[in-house]
């Protein structure tokens, strides 16, 4: 047996439902983003699961535990697993970014992988420590299933780390609404996206809300 990487993104908050820049920030779940995590639990509570691991956020906390309590597995918080520092952008819409803070808006935008929001993270250095985290778990586990419970940049990026795709692209080649789940199999060629992005376990009232 192989191992697996289950990419879940927390459920909905209220950044995620505006697309305000949200990542050092600590929002809980909204009322919607509670059901998301109890909807994956009761899905996949029947799965085989080797460890749980997450980012020290409320957000990602939520959204493990009703799998965690269901299964009685403690999850592994992880710094490398939060969301991007967005640093003087944190709490702001795009309009006020633009206005406020145009040149590194461009730069970020066009580039970044190199580029930071206004003294945040570039998308190198999200992956450098993301990457501590997976061998982290590449080490200690050799097979078996094992989830992630992150955020939407953060999971991009650790996707496009595996995958071979060029980091500053990570924006326009991969997607992670609220609540959805990327698997990623690593076998004798390496890591295999098997999944991406699906959100089917959560139901249409969930899966169609707007902004996730």
């Amino acid at each position: 047996m192989s191992l697996s990487l289950y990419f879940l993104r927390h459920g909905e908050t209220i950044y995620s439902r505006s697309g305000g820049f949200c990542g050092e920030l600590d929002p809980e779940l909204t009322p919607c983003g509670h059901q998301m995590a109890e909807a994956f639990a009761a899905t996949y509570s029947t799965q085989p699961w080797t460890a749980v691991f997450a980012s020290p956020m409320q957000r990602t906390i939520a959204t493990a535990t009703p799998l965690c309590q269901a299964i009685g597995m403690e999850m592994q918080l992880r710094d490398g697993l939060k969301e991007i520092n967005y640093g003087a952008w944190e709490g702001q819409t795009q309009e006020f970014v633009k206005q406020h803070y145009l040149d590194e808006y461009i730069r970020w935008m066009t580039e970044p992988a190199w580029n930071a929001p206004t003294g945040g993270e570039t998308a190198v250095q999200i992956a450098s420590r993301s990457a501590l985290v997976i061998a982290e778990i590449e080490q200690k586990y050799t097979s078996g299933n094992v989830l992630v419970v992150s955020h939407k940049a953060t999971i991009r990026i650790m996707l496009c780390s595996l995958l071979g795709i060029d980091l500053g692209r990570y924006r326009d080649r991969i997607n992670a609404l609220a609540g959805s789940v990327s698997i990623v199999k690593f076998g004798e060629h390496g890591p295999l996206l098997e999944v991406l992005g699906d959100r089917h376990y959560m139901g249409d009232s969930l899966r169609n809300l707007p902004g996730t």
